[in-house]
């Protein structure tokens, strides 16, 4: 197994927390994937797979359609999406994508978690190149799958990492992950064979050597990336230690 299965269980929306702001979340996505693709889903691969993924974490239909309209609506501001960088406690690289509509607001929360944490936030570049843009997707078949050989069909569409695990409810599912050029592939490939898709993705994955920290050091770690997923107009958050349960 490689890099996506050692993180796979910090992945799936455990930064996102509390059902309202994984709404909040997913709506921004498929505002700003209406935004650059259009709101026909026929040719927006990318709004697709954002409404598997709001249909699976059981996202009301109105604040679907509520997230499709305002990218269509004047006076609503646009989101931007940004990237922060910096270091936490204990040297920790912290990598933030955030979906804004006020840059500066942003950029003042997120130095000031940082600050509070004992951390800094960084220039662009300081820590982007610790890590390596992919596409995730989570399917599910309801037949047998022998997953090396999907892995070996996967590999000419661009995935990268093919794998089994069990989700919260003890049910398979097939994780793949790819280069981050290779969503629309991917995606046309799960729905051509009838697979059913949980969700689709772009995630980061450090290309460094992971560190590892004592119970007590992470404490202070977590609070600061806590404090960075609570806030609202954080996306995602990445950092290179090492999760706990491989530790």
């Amino acid at each position: 197994m490689g890099r996506a299965f050692e993180f796979r269980k910090e992945r799936k929306f455990k930064r996102w927390g509390h059902m309202a702001r994984t709404f909040t979340k997913i709506g921004k996505e498929i505002t700003i994937a209406v935004k650059q693709g259009g709101p026909d889903v026929t040719g927006n691969p990318r709004l697709r797979a954002l409404l598997q993924t709001a249909r699976s974490e059981n996202m009301p239909k109105d604040n679907i359609e509520r997230a499709i309209k305002r990218a269509s609506d004047k006076d609503q501001s646009d989101y931007k999406e940004i990237v922060l960088e910096g270091y936490g406690p204990h040297g920790i690289a912290v990598l933030v994508e955030a979906a804004t509509d006020n840059n500066n607001r942003t950029v003042a929360n997120v130095r000031s978690y940082f600050t509070k944490s004992g951390g800094s936030l960084g220039t662009s570049g300081s820590v982007d190149y610790m890590f390596d843009r992919k596409c995730a997707f989570v399917i599910k078949s309801d037949k047998p799958v022998d997953i090396e050989e999907l892995e070996l069909e996967l590999i000419d569409f661009g995935a990268e990492e093919v794998f089994e695990a069990e989700n919260e409810d003890e049910e398979k599912e097939i994780h793949i992950y790819g280069e981050f050029t290779a969503f629309n592939q991917i995606q046309k490939y799960i729905e051509d064979n009838g697979y059913e898709m949980v969700s689709g993705e772009f995630t980061r994955l450090p290309n460094v050597e992971l560190k590892e920290l004592s119970a007590e050091d992470r404490v202070e770690v977590d609070k600061l990336i806590e404090r960075l997923e609570e806030d609202d107009d954080v996306q995602n958050v990445y950092t290179n230690l090492k999760p706990a349960e491989e530790e």
